[in-house]
């Protein structure tokens, strides 16, 4: 076949910070896709935390449904991101900090090092461990938290290969969720939430005053990801095999796992002549549809869902107040309307979800910083990208149980401080994504405009939201 690639422009990856990647074809995708479907499933099971189970529920509780717009948008932007960030490791196996890096020496340590500050307060763990204490009538939710952090370590050290353990544990938790969708759908939810529904369609509202403007970032930074879990998926498409990302070795145990290959290459580029353009069309075809059909559906149905049943027990409570005894309330009421076992149903789905999310968020937190610092700073050095990631998972860990015994126990202030601060970020790498994937791909496989578009929103909104959320908490000070 003949070489067209002058028709289409070549790659142009900045190597004043970073090796030249190599050059390899782009490998064919396999024949039955639904093999290789995860890891916007994974995402969107991670995501299923704070802002599904906690920040919006809490909102329909005092406002009702009619800011529920906020998490559609949230969600739609948030998988636009997703795919600029795909779009770049399935051209070059490299994760979009690596992609950072090459225009700026320390991008990458900068986001990591906000995902590491969003994600070192331990919310989700207390979130957790506050739902056990629901479920068997008391205990300490400081300790059990704790318990929590310390068996996560655990679980992704000795896992042989940290994806494939990830995969099965979030898989488990959204046919849990599925589960009490279903049951809530059938015993809980009444006819005038669906009136609700209708009336949050055809007259929304910008709660601000009721809300406050952190508490509204959060939940639309956090309606689905946020922050640095829609930069992780840049590592997840690699150890799923997506496109140049299968050339890239796999995390995997030090302890049970297999000796990783040799990652010395920064990344794999092709030709862009026809056969590797065909196979091209063909890679994002798919993983749009992947991530549409995951990670977007599961997350807007679950937001709308738990929201929906936050509305039907607790709107109008009074004793509903801002933490998180409100889901113990929610729970209470379930076992009212529709009997004993559904309430305990709820906190156990619910505290299940929870430590799956913690576990997801260690993880990705973890790798995110580790792939940063192997690929740009520590390129020749002999330890493996494996042993970091352990070791900042530990490290995690070992904050999360200082801050416990310190005593910042108040999970919806932790989460508040969690979101607040991916917000931020997603602020600035929404510009990043757009001027890398302008200028470093082939023009055949550049961001469209219509995705521009899309990204320019993104910066302007969560620009707006952080300027205005800071001034929101200094006139609290």
């Amino acid at each position: 076949m003949a070489d067209t690639s002058t028709d289409h422009g070549r790659f142009a990856l900045p190597t004043k910070n970073l090796p030249a990647p190599q050059v390899r074809d782009l490998p064919e995708p396999p024949t039955q896709t639904w093999k290789i479907v995860g890891p916007g499933m994974v995402g969107a099971g991670v995501g299923l935390a704070s802002g599904e189970f906690i920040l919006w529920p809490y909102i329909s509780s005092q406002v009702g449904l009619v800011f529920l717009w906020g998490a559609l948008v949230g969600v739609v932007i948030q998988w636009f991101l997703n795919m600029e960030i795909e779009r770049y490791t399935l051209a070059t196996g490299e994760t979009a900090l690596t992609g950072f890096n090459r225009y700026g020496k320390h991008w990458g340590l900068f986001f990591a090092i906000m995902t590491y500050f969003a994600n070192m307060w331990p919310g989700w763990a207390t979130s957790s461990a506050s739902m056990l204490t629901y479920l068997f009538g008391g205990g300490d939710p400081r300790w059990i938290a704790i318990g929590i952090l310390a068996s996560i370590g655990l679980i992704l050290t000795f896992a042989p290969v940290v994806y494939v353990m990830l995969e099965r544990l979030i898989f488990v938790k959204i046919l849990a969720v599925g589960l009490l969708v279903v049951l809530a759908l059938i015993f809980a939810i009444r006819a005038k939430t669906y009136d609700a529904l209708g009336h949050a369609v055809t007259h929304p509202e910008f709660p601000v005053d009721q809300l406050g403007f952190a508490l509204m970032m959060g939940a639309i930074a956090y309606a689905g990801a946020g922050g640095g879990q829609n930069l992780v998926q840049s590592n997840w498409i690699r150890d799923k095999g997506f496109a140049q990302g299968i050339h890239v070795p796999r995390l995997t145990s030090p302890v049970t796992g297999e000796p990783e290959a040799d990652p010395t290459a920064n990344g794999y580029v092709f030709t862009p002549n026809d056969e590797n353009l065909a196979r091209w069309r063909r890679w994002w075809k798919f993983a749009n549809i992947e991530q549409a059909a995951t990670f977007v559906a599961i997350t807007v149905l679950t937001i709308a869902f738990t929201s929906m049943l936050a509305h039907a027990t607790l709107f109008g409570n009074p004793d509903v107040k801002n933490n998180i005894s409100f889901l113990k309330i929610e729970g209470v009421t379930l076992q009212t309307l529709v009997g004993g076992w559904f309430g305990y149903l709820f906190w156990a789905i619910g505290a299940f979800s929870l430590f799956a999310a913690a576990a997801g968020i260690v993880d990705y937190t973890s790798r995110l910083t580790a792939d940063m610092i192997k690929a740009r700073y520590l390129r020749t050095s002999k330890v493996s990208e494996s042993k970091l990631y352990f070791g900042l998972v530990w490290g995690l860990v070992a904050f999360g149980i200082i801050v416990l015994l310190a005593g910042l126990t108040q999970p919806l202030v932790l989460l508040v401080i969690s979101a607040c601060t991916a917000g931020t970020m997603m602020f600035v790498y929404s510009g990043l994504l757009w001027w890398m994937n302008s200028r470093a791909l082939p023009k055949a496989i550049r961001i469209t405009p219509l995705r521009t578009a899309v990204l320019g929103f993104a910066f302007l909104a969560f620009g707006f939201l952080a300027v205005f959320t800071i001034i929101d908490q200094l006139k609290k000070l």
